[in-house]
């Protein structure tokens, strides 16, 4: 004679904790929520908060006119400097960088402050609509700075 057993809530879980692990979590459950600092009045910023968004990310945007005051609490260089600041996984964002590059720093780890893209590369996430330029993806910290990653418009540069 066969005895049917009870599931309990706790082995329901343990079951379903263990199918995720088995088919591997998606990209967006391993990805640590963005923080993004930017102008209230500012259309290029919303388009980057955008991008990042349909790649995933879980943004949090918060409005201010004080990016000076956000950036230099930070450690981001004056000439880096570009119309929004973001903070991911112990890192600082500056400008269009692309969800990519974001992705790239968080797997590497590299030892730096973090990535920017100064001023507003035409073609860059967010600043779509003229013909896209190429553009380096500047890591910089303690030690220097150097180029990242190269991108025209949102894709890899080759």
């Amino acid at each position: 004679m066969y005895k049917l057993s009870t599931v309990t809530r706790r082995s329901a879980l343990a079951i379903f904790a263990a199918g995720l692990v088995a088919r591997g979590y998606p990209a967006s459950a391993q990805t640590p929520a963005i923080l993004v600092h930017k102008d209230p009045n500012c259309g290029c910023c919303t388009g980057w908060v955008q991008h990042l968004k349909d790649a995933g990310f879980t943004v949090t945007v918060q409005e201010t006119a004080q990016l000076p005051a956000v950036r230099k609490r930070l450690g981001v260089p004056g000439d880096l400097a570009a119309y929004h600041t973001a903070e991911i996984g112990g890192y600082v964002i500056e400008g269009h960088v692309p969800a990519f590059a974001l992705r790239q720093l968080l797997e590497k780890r590299p030892t730096a402050i973090g990535l920017a893209v100064p001023g507003m590369p035409a073609g860059s996430p967010g600043m779509e609509g003229g013909p896209p330029r190429k553009y380096d993806v500047v890591l910089f910290g303690a030690t220097g700075r150097r180029s990242f990653m190269q991108f025209i418009g949102s894709e890899i540069a080759s």
